[in-house]
């Protein structure tokens, strides 16, 4: 059976990133969906975006926009975004691509070709999540990129279960209508990178331990 896959909050950690990959051995029948904040903390942005790019080789991939992908492109036009991009991990991104400049060379196209969110089946993949009193198709950029409470702290009326990252636990948080694979990875040296997987009515988790 073919198998939807969600993988968020990469940050940099290629090594954990291609355990999960290792682990899961997707098939060209499975659809992942990775959802955003593939740069900064860790030392290796630019392989993890070389990497989950070549996986379109692999099997069917959808690529989000993260709060660190949104911040990296408004960066030198709004100075806060600017203040976010250079403090949480930025110099990192740029050291893995040489220079600042490189970024937008070689993965530019990439960059700006991100979704903010992806309906599949029953399921709504977004990076933070979403402002509950809007319909999807109505919603901020900016809440799918940075809410955080005022979303996963009340139920939603979505006619979709969505699955999203951007707030970091110590495991996965599943709740009916929602579910949060953030489990601190680039964040904390030891945290695993962990995937959600639906296959055949099934849900469960693989992470990089």
């Amino acid at each position: 059976m073919a198998r939807i896959i969600g993988i968020s909050d990469i940050h940099g950690e290629y090594v954990k990133l291609c355990a999960v990959l290792d682990k899961l051995s997707p098939n060209k029948d499975d659809t992942i969906v990775f959802m955003g904040d593939y740069i900064d903390r860790g030392a290796k942005s630019r392989d993890v975006v070389d990497k989950i790019i070549s996986m379109q080789d692999v099997c069917n991939c959808v690529y989000l926009i993260g709060s660190h992908e949104y911040a990296l492109l408004h960066a030198d036009r709004d100075e806060y975004y600017n203040y976010l991009f250079w403090n949480y991990g930025g110099p990192n991104t740029v050291q893995s691509y040489g220079s600042y400049e490189n970024i937008f060379k070689i993965h530019g196209e990439f960059f700006n070709s991100l979704k903010f969110y992806h309906i599949i089946d029953n399921y709504v993949f977004v990076h933070a999540g979403f402002n509950i009193k809007y319909p999807i198709d109505e919603q901020d950029e900016v809440d799918m990129v940075y809410i955080r409470r005022n979303f996963y702290e009340h139920k939603h009326n979505f006619p979709y279960k969505v699955i999203f990252g951007h707030t970091d636990f110590d495991c996965p948080q599943v709740q009916d209508d929602k579910i949060c694979i953030d489990t601190g990875c680039g964040k904390y040296k030891h945290a695993p990178l962990t995937a959600f997987v639906s296959e055949d009515g099934k849900e469960y988790f693989v992470n990089s331990d």
